[in-house]
């Protein structure tokens, strides 16, 4: 028999990008460990799903809309959050999207709203996250979802890089803030390697109608990872889970990276 894993019990957590992907499988594998979590996206349909998923397996969910570019909206969720469970202790930035096209190419919109979602989203859940957090007794984890764009450039991907190096460096210095401030909140980062999730299906613009999707995560694993195969969302999860959890609490500022060794 299983000893059940309540490492995250009593602790309340808000999912950014929750309706599917990474997100819907951090949410799942947060409640799993106990937390109660509140998952935001701009997906209402499936962040229900995913927020009734877990409630049948016996966890606490509870799923809003979120458009995380949107100031407003932040301090709504944060607000419902604090409401609905009492507080808030885990803050994961999982939201994003990933536009592959030529940097010379690509339009002044498609550059702004992938920065938008990207970055600025992460900037927005920290400003209005972390003040409640910093008062919280069990204190906080933040974790800011980058990528191994974060680390290495990719051609076609130049702004995706800059959206993901960007998030690694704002992570660096709101670490050493909360640090220095003597707040026990922790932020890390996260930087995921060739996962197959859903973003596949809509990293080039020109291939954005139903079933034109050229990006095998399988087929690029084979040849770019040195272990020849792509990571699962749940592989991404349990990294959250762990900088989440008090195992790690001894990590702020840093990144944790999963992607079968594509970065070597």
């Amino acid at each position: 028999m299983s000893t059940p894993d309540n490492r995250l019990q009593g602790r309340i957590a808000l999912v950014s990008g929750g309706a599917s992907g990474i997100g819907a499988a951090c949410a799942k594998r947060l409640a799993a460990a106990g937390a109660a979590v509140f998952l935001t996206d701009v997906d209402s349909l499936q962040g229900e799903q995913v927020a009734a998923e877990i409630t049948e397996a016996g966890g606490l969910a509870k799923f809003s809309q979120h458009d995380v570019t949107d100031e407003a909206q932040w301090e709504r969720v944060v607000a419902e959050c604090q409401s609905h469970f009492g507080g808030l202790n885990i803050l994961v930035n999982n939201a994003g999207i990933a536009i592959m096209c030529d940097v010379f190419e690509m339009s002044l919109e498609d550059w702004q709203r992938q920065q938008a979602i990207n970055l600025d989203g992460v900037f927005l859940g920290v400003k209005h996250c972390v003040p409640v957090m910093k008062d919280m007794a069990d204190g906080g984890s933040v974790i800011n979802i980058s990528s191994v764009a974060g680390l290495q450039g990719a051609p076609g991907l130049s702004a995706y890089n800059a959206t993901k190096g960007g998030v690694r460096l704002f992570t660096k210095g709101v670490a050493l803030e909360c640090g220095r401030n003597g707040w026990p909140v922790r932020v890390n980062s996260v930087h995921p390697g060739i996962i197959a999730t859903p973003i596949w299906d809509k990293i080039d613009p020109t291939l954005a109608t139903e079933g034109a999707n050229n990006y095998d995560p399988d087929e690029m694993s084979e040849t770019a990872v040195p272990t020849g195969v792509s990571g699962q969302a749940i592989d991404i999860a349990n990294g959250v889970l762990f900088l989440a959890s008090d195992e790690s609490s001894y990590m702020t500022g840093s990144e944790l990276v999963i992607d079968g060794g594509l970065s070597c």
